[in-house]
C-alpha cells in the first residue's frame, strides 16, 4: 500500500479520519505489512502483501486477523494487539 493512501482512507465502520498507520515491513513509500488503526472505535485493519484489508466486521476473516496479530505481535503497538479482533468488542 502506498503511504499516500492514508490521506484518503477512513474507517469503514464509523468513517473516522485520519487513521493511524503502523508499519511492520516497508520500503520507501510502500507498506508491505502493517496495520491501520482507528482511534475512535479501536479497530485495526491489517495490511498484508501491500493490500489494506478494510472490511466491515461481518465480512472479515477472523482466522486471518488472529494469524496476523500472532505473527506481528512484537512489531505492533500494544493497543492493536490488545484490541484483538473487532468482533469481541
Amino acid at each position: 500500500m502506498n503511504k499516500k493512501m492514508m490521506e484518503i482512507l477512513a474507517c469503514p465502520l464509523d468513517k473516522h479520519f485520519p487513521l493511524d498507520l503502523f508499519e511492520v515491513e516497508s520500503e520507501q513509500e510502500v507498506v508491505r505489512q502493517g496495520a491501520i488503526f482507528c482511534s475512535k472505535c479501536s479497530r485495526f485493519y491489517p495490511i498484508i502483501d501491500e493490500i489494506p484489508i478494510m472490511l466491515p466486521d461481518e465480512l472479515r476473516d477472523k482466522n486471518q486477523d488472529m494469524e496476523f496479530l500472532k505473527k506481528n505481535k512484537d512489531a505492533l503497538p500494544e493497543k492493536i494487539v490488545r484490541s484483538g479482533a473487532p468482533w469481541h468488542l
